[in-house]
């Protein structure tokens, strides 16, 4: 006798599960990013218990004004920000060397253990490289070993603090 019943895959079909994630896109920010960036900034800021006093004036100063200060990488999905990389220029000046100092690095808790941090951190890489920069540096407060953790896993080479950082305002 021959089986007439339909047979499932075994493999769910789009039909049979939720749609697929959106498509993560990673890029430079544009000016369209500045309130959704300045709202991750004081996530961000939150998470370690400060306060974020940046505008989004201060962002589109700082990316896009007469002389950028800052790089910021985002990750979007869903026409959504959903992370970020701020890179800030550095230099050895006994070196030579030019560098970029992976300043933040956030992705939102939702999209967190997906992958999209270890993106940042390489198009981060690829910024830095193309910037004709010789090394990327990051930093971690102390007791944050889940972040030690995780630069350890992208390559970062852990390294003494020494000294103390004196810090001046000049307004």
């Amino acid at each position: 006798m021959l089986n007439t019943a339909p047979t499932l895959s075994k493999t769910p079909t789009l039909s049979q599960t939720e749609a697929r994630p959106p498509m993560v896109t990673l890029r430079v920010a544009k000016p369209r990013d500045l309130p959704e960036l300045r709202a991750m900034i004081a996530a961000l800021a939150a998470h370690h218990g400060d306060a974020a006093a940046i505008t989004p004036e201060d962002l589109e100063r700082d990316l896009f004004g007469v002389m950028p200060w800052i790089t910021a990488l985002v990750a979007e999905a869903g026409g959504r920000l959903i992370g970020y990389a701020i890179l800030v220029p550095l230099y050895r000046a006994s070196e030579g060397r030019r560098g970029m100092e992976l300043h933040h690095l956030y992705v939102e808790p939702e999209s967190r253990g997906t992958g999209i941090g270890r993106h940042l951190v390489a198009k981060a890489r690829e910024q830095a490289k193309m910037a004709g920069c010789a090394y990327l540096s990051v930093s971690a407060a102390t007791g944050n070993f889940q972040a030690h953790r995780f630069y350890q896993s992208e390559q970062f080479i852990p390294g003494p603090v020494t000294g103390m950082r004196y810090l001046q305002a000049l307004a």
